[in-house]
């Protein structure tokens, strides 16, 4: 029910964009119910019910059969077990579906189902309408972990943590600012997938055995459009894309993309909850062991799973690639099915993984605090070279605060003791302004304002692309 509470505004907001009806509306709770068998015999069943009325709409079949096929496009008249026991006898999937509905079918209806149509047109539709379904559902997480994104750059837009670059310590930043640039990145990966879900809303396919609509007869162009309007689809493209399969391809990519940015703040929170840096932390059961030999350890698992995540969903992309290369007008390429049917469900596990460590991550200020001394001043040698700058000139000021850094370091002092002890340079500065200059929480630019600006366009973004 939560996912489902979650989705709804997003859907909403495609209905008054005009990108999806009523029935598209109906969409399942979870990734993996997507691609459910029965779910999957639904849609094969909603295709043809919108063949048939679109056939009947240009009279080229009658009304009553169109109106007998959409009564009956229910999984109700073609269970699951009644489909394995035919499919057993004649190895055919389509044909099976075919052979256990007309059954149920009166008036001689049967002989004016899938009229004129071919398998992979049927099912070529049937994934677009599922691959919709999925990336309407892990659009609606990423906007919720863009809601749980906010709150946290928020809540620490000014909790002064040290910035690192190569690894070490470069400059104060806030962990608010950090967030930001997640919060970011998630937000251009939300209008990545949007702009793939529009192009699978042009997708349906209706042009037969070779792309050319031979079987369905003059109007097939037209025929087409009707089919795809049934089933609350956009204007289909007029191209025989069934050999191409880039748009399947280019779904994956952005899943591998996705994967990329969340195994990215998977391994930066891995490293944060070391035992040497200790700035965050995975909030675990009570009762969760992290080692069989080791009771004291806390081991991240969320993190680490994010990176798994990285690591997989992009091989498996690879393979929707390959499928981009295929013989002739249309090739055979339905086992990349189940491959969709894999990185859609594995994204669906890794964005519920995202929420979940987000959603209760633990900030430490007090070690953010601790990890910005452990260089005794020397990350705010920027600082001080500045404040040096007016009096003695900005190349001038430079050499002398690299020799005071080197010789502070080698001598194990801080940076304003070595300042303190300098005869000429220690003359420029009163107590007071030491003070100002080595208080980090003081030195983090326009940090704040940034992670307010990111928020800021997010929400504008989010707001235009709802009306």
């Amino acid at each position: 029910m939560k996912k489902l509470n979650s989705i709804l505004p997003f859907l909403l907001s495609l209905m008054t964009a005009g990108w999806l009806n009523a029935q598209a509306a109906d969409v399942p709770e979870s990734v993996e119910a997507v691609f459910a068998a029965e779910w999957q015999t639904q849609k094969v069943l909603d295709v043809e019910a919108a063949l048939a009325k679109a056939q009947a709409d240009l009279g080229l079949i009658p009304g009553w059969a169109a109106e007998e096929i959409a009564q009956k496009a229910d999984t109700r008249y073609a269970p699951q077990d009644a489909l394995a026991e035919e499919f057993r006898k004649v190895r055919h999937r389509m044909v099976a579906l075919l052979n256990v509905w007309q059954r149920s079918l009166d008036k001689g209806a049967e002989q004016y189902m899938h009229f004129g149509a071919t398998t992979v047109d049927i099912y070529d539709t049937v994934m677009v309408l599922q691959l919709r379904d999925a990336s309407s559902l892990l659009i609606a997480d990423l906007l919720e972990l863009e809601d749980i994104l906010i709150e946290l750059a928020r809540a620490h837009k000014d909790t002064v943590m040290i910035g690192r670059t190569l690894g070490q310590h470069a400059l104060p930043i806030t962990f608010g600012k950090k967030v930001s640039t997640w919060l970011g990145e998630n937000r251009r990966n939300i209008e990545r997938l949007q702009a793939v879900r529009a192009k699978l809303d042009r997708s349906a396919i209706l042009k037969g055995a070779v792309g050319s609509y031979l079987g369905l007869g003059d109007k097939g162009i037209e025929l087409e459009r009707a089919f795809a309007s049934h089933l609350g689809m956009a204007e289909p493209y007029p191209d025989d894309w069934h050999g191409a399969r880039d748009l399947f391809a280019e779904y994956a990519l952005m899943l591998a993309i996705i994967s990329r940015s969340y195994g990215r703040i998977g391994n930066e929170l891995f490293l944060l909850q070391m035992t040497d840096i200790g700035e965050t932390e995975e909030v675990r059961a009570k009762t969760a062991v992290g080692s069989s030999t080791m009771p004291h350890k806390k081991n991240p698992s969320k993190s680490e799973a994010l990176i798994h995540y990285s690591r997989i969903v992009p091989r498996t992309a690879e393979i929707l690639l390959d499928d981009m290369v295929n013989v002739f007008e249309r090739d055979n390429t339905s086992r990349s099915n189940r491959v969709l049917e894999e990185i859609s469900t594995d994204a669906a596990d890794m964005l519920d993984t995202a929420r979940q460590l987000l959603g209760n991550l633990k900030v430490n200020k007090q070690a953010m605090a601790a990890n910005i001394e452990k260089t005794n001043g020397l990350i705010l040698a920027q600082r001080v070279t500045f404040a040096l700058a007016e009096e003695l000139g900005k190349t001038n000021a430079n050499d002398r605060m690299h020799k005071l850094a080197v010789q502070a370091r080698d001598q194990g002092v801080s940076l304003r003791n070595a300042l303190e002890q300098d005869p000429q340079l220690s003359g420029y500065f009163t107590a007071v302004q030491l003070d100002q200059l080595f208080d980090a929480s003081s030195y983090t630019g326009l940090a704040a304002e940034q992670v307010e600006a990111v928020i800021a366009y997010c929400l504008a973004r989010r707001a235009q692309n709802a009306r």
